[in-house]
């Protein structure tokens, strides 16, 4: 049975994007040699990824020569809100405060992390 796509970035596009975002414009070889080498990854593997983010809206190209270069339609920002509105509506039944409250009782948070917090729920107001 095939794979349901996903809305989001997976965890083996998410490398990848990560390279365009930092680099803004990549061509294959460039995102190969921005990605770890453990375990390395061939060059179709990177191709085919960057096929699938271009298919799933998050990527476009242009041909520079012969070589394809991609570049994000996406930001990293609007990634990370679908990402999180996924995770709020799987796991947390459309709560942020859910999520925080987990947060908060999962995660050791140093003083200055707490003070940080504070500060941005009082500016959200």
């Amino acid at each position: 049975m095939a794979r349901k796509e996903s809305p989001v970035l997976t965890e083996a596009e998410l490398p990848v994007m990560d390279a365009i975002w930092t680099r803004g414009a990549c061509t294959v070889n460039d995102v190969l040699e921005a990605l770890p080498n453990d375990p390395p990854l061939a060059y179709n593997t990177v191709l085919t990824t960057l096929r699938i983010l271009e298919e799933k809206g998050y990527l476009e190209h242009e041909k520079d020569g012969r070589a394809f270069v991609y570049k994000p339609r996406v930001p990293r920002e609007q990634a990370r809100h679908s990402a999180l509105r996924l995770l709020l509506s799987r796991f947390f039944e459309n709560s942020a405060e859910q999520l925080v409250h987990n947060l908060l009782q999962s995660e050791k948070l140093s003083a200055s992390e707490i003070r940080r917090l504070k500060k941005m729920i009082g500016e959200a107001k």
